[in-house]
């Protein structure tokens, strides 16, 4: 599975959905499916606007996670 840092790092800087729209120009709606964890897709461009917005690389914004099957 597929982690989304979105909301920590969001959390780190006070920053509201709002905020991140304005800044980046991306829908809310996409903001907030990553910010949740339920988006099933997402626009590399969207990935590249975000790591630009907090500075950091699409390893520290994405990871993957080990699916826990028994």
């Amino acid at each position: 599975m597929i982690k989304c840092h979105l909301s920590r790092l969001m959390g780190e800087r006070k920053m509201k959905i709002a905020d991140v729209a304005r800044e980046t120009g991306l829908h809310r709606n996409t903001i907030t499916l990553l910010y949740d964890e339920t988006a099933v897709r997402v626009d590399i461009d969207a990935i590249d606007k975000l790591c630009d917005l907090f500075g950091i690389s699409v390893g520290e914004l994405l990871e993957r996670m080990p699916d826990n099957a028994n």
